[in-house]
């Protein structure tokens, strides 16, 4: 008998079969991709995932080497629409929304064979979803089922465990042998052993252990006794119901007649002194008739191969496949090549198989552990330890945690060059822009774009400067004389607004706690010196806010790390990043503000005083 898809009704799968995936479960979706591959499939199995909770789109998957696009639908009549071809879904759906989600499928005249993984499916749900299916003439594996496979053909999900596992069993091509068992976990083991004792696999299926299956026992053994590729059968049973019987019953009226090896577990449970409730929910006889012995016992008398317990599983098979090759009727086939099959990045990678140069560099910061790492310290260390913002940027600038001294210093610059006022270039720019209707980033960006030798950026200049003439042993008398006749500002020097009779409180700060917490203030000294000469010129000619941070932190820097490596950080602009990231604070208080007055709509009182100034 032929299906409309052209398939005999005992084959649920075979090497041409598509399958849609119920639910985002990406690894059972790439396993089944790499089973294709290593079995030389032409096209993948996986048609399309349906994933209810997300929106039509694209999700990306190994075929083999190269990469493929797998199409995502919201909408399962939809997956049915654009994949004609998919006549089986696989459904990861939850225990809640299983039989629900079978149901719409079975719907679908392209579905001939619905696969449920949950486990704990409301009986009376189960039991609607099994009428509908036999009214339908459809199959359902499950619930409660990892699944099954076709060898060198097609797999469900999971089944079989990772490829190296499938390999290792002989699954990537047929054998002669059929299998049903109840347990997924079992059955796994079960086709391990039939490699190792015959040709191996060609279809294996667990029905799943809740109480009421979709398709049972001997409903697989009848279609694999059609099935003329399947020379032998095995089976594994469990206490509990009574399944094993109508297989009993089958050996006796002959409807199976190729050998069947077979045994039911749960023979320990005699040992209890009560009924015992083993893993699945099927797996308790409550009468005789039910136990495993009991079983075992019918299933012998019937003509099954029955061991005497498991530990003699695997010799019982090979010895029944053994006679079969024999008599001709199996005919074992020469062993093809094992495929291989390229490993993924991330396996390979925790296996240490391969090692990969790094795209990005970072030796400040750490991502890769189960918190973000500042240094050596994690986040929580970071906070927990009270290291603030200035321990903060110590770890991630610096590279070190420097001195209390030291955090506190670079705290009181970002508060000191937080802000200067609306009339300066960089807040009367991202005023500007954020009138223009900017968002927050660019007229903050607006606003630092400013920030140079003349606009607050002389930090790293002021350094530098003074750190040259010092380092040179060049008198300050001499350094201002040859900077005049060069016709050169010195950086951090001269102030529009403050003079002597007017000092910056800002400098007065720094250079106070410069003075009093530093181990030794050689540049600030200096700079002193040379504001001394400057200022019998000029009043204004002071050392301004730029120019004292810039000779203090040169100073902090080179009292907490080589001369040498100080150097390197003013050079790399590091003493200017005090200023752009304090400014940062001020500007977006400026942007916000302008916000909150409608972006001009409103005046402010203070934009008279700013062009004033300007």
């Amino acid at each position: 008998m032929k299906t409309a898809t052209n398939k005999p009704d005992y084959v649920l799968f075979d090497r041409t079969t598509r399958a849609f995936i119920y639910n985002m479960q990406t690894k059972a979706v790439q396993r089944m991709l790499d089973f294709d591959y290593a079995s030389k499939r032409e096209i993948p199995s996986v048609a399309a995932i349906i994933n209810p909770t997300g929106s039509d789109s694209y999700s990306k998957f190994f075929f083999g080497p190269q990469e493929i696009l797998l199409p995502v639908y919201k909408s399962m009549q939809t997956a049915a629409e654009k994949c004609p071809d998919a006549d089986v879904m696989i459904n990861f759906a939850s225990f809640r929304s299983a039989a629900d989600a079978t149901l719409e499928a079975l719907q679908l005249p392209q579905i001939r064979t619905v696969v449920i993984i949950a486990e704990g499916v409301p009986e009376r749900k189960m039991k609607e979803v099994i009428a509908r299916a036999k009214e339908l003439n459809k199959v359902i594996i499950g619930p409660a089922t990892i699944g099954g496979i076709v060898a060198g053909a097609f797999k469900i999900g999971n089944t079989g465990g990772t490829i190296e596992n499938i390999l290792e069993s002989k699954l990537h091509r047929p054998g002669s042998v059929g299998c049903v068992s109840n347990s997924g976990g079992l059955s796994n083991e079960t086709y391990n052993i039939i490699a190792r004792n015959t040709d191996g696999l060609y279809e294996g299926i667990a029905i799943g252990g809740d109480r009421f299956p979709g398709t049972t026992l001997v409903d697989h053994l009848l279609r694999f006794e059609k099935n003329p590729a399947i020379k032998m059968l095995v089976a594994l049973g469990e206490v509990g119901g009574n399944d094993e019987y109508e297989i009993v019953k089958a050996l006796q009226e002959k409807k199976i007649t190729k050998p069947l090896v077979i045994w039911v577990t749960g023979t320990c449970a005699k040992a209890f002194k009560t009924e015992v409730q083993f893993g699945h929910a099927g797996a308790k006889a409550d009468l005789e008739m039910e136990t495993a012995d009991a079983k075992n016992k019918a299933l012998r008398e019937a003509g099954a191969y029955v061991p005497d317990s498991f530990d003699d599983y695997d010799k019982l098979i090979n010895e029944v496949y053994t006679g079969l090759v024999k008599e001709g009727v199996i005919i074992p086939a020469p062993e093809p090549e094992i495929p291989k099959i390229p490993v993924d990045y991330d396996t390979a990678l925790k296996s240490k198989m391969i090692r990969k140069p790094a795209n990005f560099v970072s030796s400040i910061s750490d991502d890769r552990g189960e918190e973000c790492l500042y240094g050596n310290k994690t986040i929580s260390q970071v906070v927990r330890e009270g290291l603030g913002i200035g321990g903060t940027i110590s770890l991630l600038w610096f590279k070190r945690l420097m001195p209390q001294y030291a955090l506190k210093f670079i705290e009181m610059c970002l508060i000191i060059t937080a802000d200067h006022g609306p009339a300066v270039s960089g807040a009367h720019n991202c005023i500007v822009a954020t009138r223009a209707g900017k968002d927050l980033v660019s007229s903050l960006v607006s606003g630092l774009l400013t920030i140079g030798p003349r606009f607050g950026g002389a930090i790293d200049g002021a350094a530098q400067m003074i750190s040259e003439a010092y380092d040179t042993n060049t008198p300050p008398a001499q350094f201002v004389a040859e900077m005049k006749k060069k016709g050169v500002n010195i950086q951090g020097i001269g102030h529009r607004v403050k003079s002597t009779h007017n000092p910056d409180l800002r400098v007065t700060l720094i250079k106070e706690y410069a003075q009093q917490n530093f181990k030794e203030t050689p540049l600030l000294n200096y700079a002193l010196e040379v504001e001394k000469i400057t200022t019998t010129k000029r009043d204004n000619l002071i050392l301004n806010v730029d120019g004292c941070i810039g000779v203090c932190f040169a100073d902090l820097l080179r009292n907490e790390m080589t001369k040498e490596e100080a150097d390197e950080y003013i050079r790399m602009g590091a003493l200017n990043g005090l200023f752009v990231l304090g400014r940062s604070i001020g500007l977006i208080g400026h942007h916000l503000d302008q916000k909150r007055l409608k972006q001009g709509l409103y005046r402010h009182p203070w934009d008279d005083i700013a062009f004033l100034n300007e």
